[in-house]
């Protein structure tokens, strides 16, 4: 099973910046299992949402033709807890891309309250340096993911005049 951990595009301007919305419910089984009697998002699966938030955005940048995977966690600071019931804006800004790599400096905020600094490296593993064969299917970026930004790029084209 492949887990989404984020539920909507809020703004994407492609090869820049995308912005994700991510609500946060007593109903995943996850935010009881972190800390007992403190229901709660774990800061890992926060991580995670940021990745898919710029592994779409990076994936994205270069029409998909890589198989886009998280390489590096280079910094991840967190400030506060998120609790059911709150609703997350997580931002993903382009740091550096080239065909072998990608980085992303990312914010995480309830309204105007930073939660979290993340700052992430991802490995396009087609052009992986050590020659290792990966398969032909674009396992990374499956219609699951594709249909987050399908989703939003329709809504942006019936709202223009």
């Amino acid at each position: 099973m492949r887990w989404i951990w984020i539920d909507k595009f809020l703004e994407f301007k492609s090869g820049q910046y995308a912005v994700a919305l991510k609500n946060v419910t007593l109903a995943e089984e996850h935010i009881h299992d972190n800390v007992p009697g403190f229901p709660m998002m774990p800061e890992c699966l926060m991580i995670e949402a940021m990745a898919q938030t710029g592994g779409i955005l990076v994936g994205e940048a270069r029409n998909f033709e890589e198989k886009v995977i998280l390489a590096k966690i280079k910094k991840a600071v967190f400030y506060h807890y998120v609790v059911p019931g709150d609703t997350i804006i997580l931002r993903a800004e382009v740091e550096s891309i080239s065909p072998e790599a990608a980085s992303i400096e990312g914010e995480i905020k309830r309204g105007d309250e930073l939660i979290a600094q993340i700052s992430l490296m991802f490995s396009h593993i087609d052009k992986n340096l050590s020659g290792k064969q990966f398969p032909e299917e674009n396992f990374v970026f499956t219609d699951m993911f594709n249909s987050l930004l399908t989703g939003f790029v329709e809504r942006k084209t019936e709202q223009a005049p």
